[in-house]
């Protein structure tokens, strides 16, 4: 009945190293941090180091569990590197739990993502090693994996693949040369890694035994006990003991078994070890069971009774238990609230690119509208250029006219051919280029100088004309508006030189000025205020509507081609006529 107290008992009380606790503390308290700062690669290291630490206490599957949230997020954040370590020691872990096929997957993946040479190899080795039937093709593999861990110094590794050898020596049956290479491991991973060691020193330990080699086995766990990684830990000294206890009960000597598990109880009881204490308890039990000693295992259940209280008030695993529980719960409600985080962040960054989706094609919408609009302001403003374009002063072509007709009645039929040939070369050149904005600076020239030609026949007793152009200019290639000058001409003869007595003087210069065209008109006509007095009202309503048309052409052509064209019209300072200055720009 005690017995079975006991074993119940056995169920909740778990042993724990303190540090155990103290490191998932610490890992709570780095996991918080993460979380808060919504760091995914924080997260995801604090979950690396506490595989890490089951990893190295022998928690296999609590390892696995962590690398692989870790792999999950390292996966989303593209994280090369940390993701082909993890996939490594997750396939170890899964290795070390028997799960062979997994183990070879994620071998095979890591293998895939090496960033070097060495771990694509290290990690095909061990795909060869656990996938090949082939004892023979194992060792090779194994073996070429301790000569990449010597180059490297990576003792630990190396401890790990003298492991590995000796299974396979083993499978072989070649028990000395295993034996030989778990001698190696374990000098190896006694001074790197204390639980490594442990886990070796069994295996080798298990080998002596397996071969009746009882004397190796309990030689080498005296050997073990003598260490002072072992010396130091009370719990796994009396667990060390136990073992060898173990090995003299198969070796047929229950008394010096006997000795060894009184010892192991009495520093599990000191030091307050309560699962151990028990242990040793239940196989003193078997032992004086098998012996016919019952009053011994009586009295030793009463001694156990009865330091109960005191071992349990002792017992720090109990402590630990507890903290691990609120440490597990702790960790599971830390990843609760960062899924939840991450929902927000997922439905906020959907909002936001909804929003922003929304406001493109507000934008686009806006800009399309908007580039519509000013394509037909654009057209609408071409239309109304043409129109303005294809105007001819009524003046010009009414007068012409009349001048046709009194060549004929003082029967001037030679005067009246002549002015004709010039009036229609002038309306074919105008209404050729009728179509276009800008003209070769050649065929503008040629126009003015047929228009002034043509003038000159009708009035030739009222002026003289002069055209001076800048050789600077390229007349060929130079572009310039059609017919805006024009106006500006028929102006200066009509309502300026043709009311003087005596014969006036019309110039026309143009001349390039850094990077402008500059068109100059001089006349020295009657000036503009004096040919307002003498116009009628139906002339002022005419040239009214002739300079608003072509201003309006300059305003256009400035909106359209940014051309920045100038026009200034002036009576002269120091005496009669009038000054017209146009500067166009030439870039």
């Amino acid at each position: 009945m005690l017995f079975i107290i006991l074993l119940a008992m056995s169920n909740w009380l778990i042993a724990q190293d303190s540090t155990r606790a103290s490191k998932a503390l610490k890992s709570v308290s780095k996991l918080k941090k993460a979380v808060d700062r919504n760091d995914n690669k924080g997260v995801a290291d604090v979950y690396v180091g506490m595989a890490n630490d089951y990893y190295n206490q022998g928690n296999y599957a609590k390892s696995e569990e962590y690398l692989i949230k870790a792999r999950n997020i390292y996966q989303t954040l593209n994280d090369k590197k940390n993701l082909e370590t993890t996939t490594r020691k997750l396939a170890q872990s899964q290795e070390k739990q028997n799960k062979i096929t997994p183990a070879i997957s994620n071998y095979s993946m890591a293998a895939q993502m090496s960033y070097s040479e060495k771990s694509k190899t290290e990690n095909t080795n061990d795909v060869t090693r656990l996938s090949s039937p082939a004892p023979e093709v194992k060792e090779e593999a194994i073996q070429s994996n301790i000569n990449l861990k010597k180059r490297e110094n990576e003792q630990a590794g190396l401890a790990e693949s003298y492991s590995q050898l000796a299974d396979v020596n083993i499978q072989q049956k070649d028990v000395s040369k295993a034996e030989e290479n778990l001698n190696n491991a374990y000098k190896i991973s006694k001074k790197e890694a204390p639980q490594q060691a442990l886990a070796i020193n069994q295996k080798l330990a298990d080998l002596y035994v397996e071969n009746k080699k009882f004397d190796k086995a309990i030689e080498a766990k005296k050997t073990l006990l003598k260490e002072d990684f072992v010396k130091e830990n009370s719990q796994e000294k009396v667990n060390q003991i136990q073992e060898l206890a173990d090995i003299y009960i198969k070796n047929n000597d229950p008394g010096e078994a006997v000795n060894l598990l009184k010892n192991a109880y009495g520093i599990a009881l000191e030091k307050g070890h309560t699962l151990e204490a028990q242990r040793s308890v239940k196989k003193l039990d078997s032992l004086y069971t098998i012996s016919g000693n019952t009053d011994a295992s009586v009295q030793l259940y009463r001694d156990f009774l009865g330091k109960l209280p005191n071992l349990v008030s002792k017992d720090r695993s109990l402590i630990d238990n507890k903290i691990l529980e609120d440490t597990e719960q702790r960790i599971s409600q830390l990843e609760k609230e960062k899924e939840l985080k991450d929902e927000l962040i997922r439905k906020k960054n959907v909002f936001n690119y909804s929003l922003i989706g929304v406001l493109i094609v507000l934008t686009g919408l806006v800009l399309f509208i908007f580039r519509t609009l000013k394509k037909v302001q654009i057209k609408n403003k071409k239309i109304a250029l043409q129109s303005l374009r294809r105007e001819m002063n009524p003046h010009f072509i009414f007068n012409s006219l009349n001048s046709v007709n009194h060549f004929i009645a003082t029967n001037n039929e030679l005067e009246a051919n002549q002015y004709l040939t010039k009036f229609s070369k002038l309306m074919r050149g105008v209404m050729e280029n009728s179509t276009e904005d800008f003209i070769p600076f050649q065929q503008e020239l040629d126009l003015l100088q047929n228009y002034l030609a043509l003038e000159k026949t009708r009035f030739a007793d009222k002026f003289d004309y002069e055209i001076e152009v800048d050789e600077n200019l390229n007349l060929q290639s130079q572009m310039v508006p059609g017919m805006l000058i024009q106006p500006f001409l028929e102006n200066a003869i009509w309502h300026g030189l043709r009311y003087r007595t005596e014969k006036g003087l019309l110039k026309l210069m143009f001349e390039k000025s850094d990077q402008h065209l500059k068109i100059t008109i001089e006349d020295n006509g009657i000036g503009i205020e004096e040919s307002k007095k003498q116009k009628t009202q139906h002339q002022k309503t005419r040239e009214g509507r002739g300079m608003k048309n072509t201003l309006e052409r300059i305003q256009l052509l400035n909106d359209l081609y940014k051309k920045g064209i100038n026009c200034s019209v002036k009576d002269k300072e120091n005496s009669k006529g009038v000054l017209v200055v146009i500067t166009i720009n030439l870039l």
